[in-house]
């Protein structure tokens, strides 16, 4: 069903300047939902289907609503157009309970009645049974309705009057000349619709009880109070249906406004324009700021150090150092780095896929941020929502300010699995780590093969016994040359072995931080920035809807 009406509302509208103004209306509406005052958005999404669906009802007819409160002679002037008794008259008492319809040419207009609420009951076809038979072409297309009194007790002709007034496309207004100053009239209905003076008639019934000096000063009055309403432009017809009085005249302007064609879709702009500048007034006209690049990085150090970046960093370090120590010292005394507990493994980190499935776990155990990590993230979020929404009216700056902080309960989970999804890469020994183990290695067999050498060497002297000749190599015993060479050279390699492990750590420990904060960044990104960007673009879909509906 909702692709149907937006289908239909797709086919009336195309191709159309209020066409435009209703897609720009309902995109604005569509964006500012939840965002801008909900009774002001209510009212625009009402406006755009109200717009929607008289466009998509006959566009031969123009609905003329005669409005006027009680004893002012709205239902005489209404029977005095039609050339018909239609509706009842009275003075003292609402006598118009129900709006009444009289339709000028009835083919197409059914569909726009029921969209009025108008029962069958209450319509009147011009040229029916009813008629004199005087056929009036000049007014075919109308349809003209005699509302309720807007002055009535009852609470029903009040809702009936305030919705008939917004369908209509042309409207009546009918002054006593006792009560044309009723504030009822004008701050209730006239002054509200200021900017609809393009579609609004007033007519002053009654003049003939004025004495006519007196009746062009009347007219002028009434002209200035609806310039103090802001209508100075409507057209004031001084009437009296009673002796046909202005009724020529003011079926005259009713049928030149009928003849343009223009009705509908004027009356339709004025209400579309009205809640779009409603709209605007609340949304502000504020521009739209660009994300600072220094903002987002402070934004992304702070979710960093409350992450524990500088922490794991440090113990990447100390890993590499430990297990390329491990691989390239001096074996003798290089198994003595095993009792050491690895840094990484304390924090459950790097343990690889196969180690999390060993030990049960997806997550670290970095210490949970302090107090001051915390208020630094708090302060570095809330100063780039301040930022962002700088100069916007308020209720964008407090939804900006809410998309903010609207996803950082996750924070904690999200940077823990950051981190522990991120490959370190530590327990990858450096290639040349195994060249430097294969020589350590040598040379602990030579400097054995030297003790022994020279422990059979001491054992054949103290038993005695005759010894072989030992080789010399630069006036130094060979055995002698292999035992203390081989410790010597063992310990000076491991020692030089030190500062390429330390350069290596570095370089690792480099490489990890940069991932490490790629990965917090994504993060901030999901959790802060983009909630924020789309409230932004929220923004501007509302300030471009609306610049499409008031062009």
């Amino acid at each position: 069903m909702t692709s149907l009406l937006e289908g239909a509302k797709k086919l009336v509208t195309r191709g159309t300047d209020i066409g435009a103004r209703i897609d720009g209306l309902d995109s604005a509406t569509e964006a500012a939902r939840g965002r801008l005052d909900d009774e002001l958005v209510d009212d625009a999404r009402e406006m755009v289907d109200r717009a929607t669906g008289r466009l998509r009802l006959s566009a031969e007819h123009t609905v003329v609503a005669i409005a006027g409160a009680t004893g002012s002679g709205k239902s005489s002037t209404f029977n005095a157009l039609t050339g018909l008794e239609l509706s009842a008259v009275g003075v003292r008492r609402p006598t118009t309970s129900w709006a009444t319809a009289c339709v000028w040419g009835r083919e197409g207009a059914d569909e726009l009645l029921e969209w009025l609420g108008i029962p069958p009951r209450h319509q009147t076809t011009r040229d029916s049974m009813l008629d004199t038979g005087r056929e009036d072409n000049a007014l075919q297309g109308v349809v003209l309705l005699d509302l309720p009194d807007h002055d009535s007790t009852e609470v029903s002709h009040h809702l009936e009057v305030d919705l008939l007034v917004q369908l209509a496309d042309l409207l009546v207004w009918v002054l006593d000349p006792q009560k044309y100053a009723d504030a009822a009239i004008h701050d209730r209905y006239l002054a509200p619709l200021a900017s609809h003076e393009g579609v609004m008639v007033v007519v002053l019934n009654h003049i003939d009880t004025v004495q006519e000096d007196r009746r062009q000063g009347m007219v002028d009055d009434v002209r200035r109070l609806l310039a103090q309403d802001g209508l100075p432009e409507v057209p004031v017809i001084p009437v009296s249906a009673r002796q046909g009085i202005g009724i020529n005249e003011l079926r005259g302007e009713i049928a030149k406004r009928v003849r343009a064609k223009k009705m509908t879709r004027q009356r339709l702009e004025a209400d579309l324009k009205d809640v779009a500048r409603r709209l605007e007034e609340a949304s502000g006209s504020g521009r739209t700021r660009a994300l600072s690049p220094e903002r987002i990085a402070a934004l992304d150090d702070a979710f960093a150090d409350a992450a524990g970046v500088p922490t794991v960093v440090d113990a990447v370090d100390r890993s590499v150092r430990l297990r390329a120590g491990r691989a390239t010292g001096w074996p003798v005394t290089a198994w003595f780095s095993r009792l050491r507990p690895d840094p990484l493994k304390r924090l459950h980190l790097d343990l690889g896929a196969d180690g999390k499935q060993l030990t049960g776990r997806a997550r670290t155990s970095m210490p949970e941020p302090t107090q001051v990590q915390r208020a630094r993230v708090d302060t570095e979020v809330r100063a780039l929502a301040d930022d962002l929404s700088d100069g916007l009216a308020r209720p964008w700056a407090d939804a900006v300010r809410r998309a903010s902080t609207s996803r950082l309960t996750d924070l904690g989970d999200r940077l823990d699995g950051a981190l522990a999804g991120t490959e370190l890469g530590a327990d990858r020994v450096p290639v040349w780590a195994g060249a430097v183990r294969l020589v350590q290695w040598l040379l602990i067999v030579a400097a054995l093969a030297g003790a022994g050498w020279l422990g059979v060497l001491a054992v054949l002297g103290w038993l005695t016994l005759s010894q072989p000749s030992t080789p010399e190599v630069v006036g130094l015993p060979v055995p002698t040359l292999l035992l203390v060479g081989g410790v010597a050279l063992g310990v000076l390699l491991a020692l030089l072995c030190r500062l390429l492990v330390r350069g290596t750590a570095r370089r690792r420990a480099r490489s990890v931080d940069r991932r490490l904060r790629e990965a917090v960044s994504t993060v901030s990104r999901e959790l802060v920035i983009a909630p924020i960007e789309a409230e932004l673009l929220a923004y501007t879909a509302v300030r471009d809807g609306l610049a499409r509906a008031l062009k």
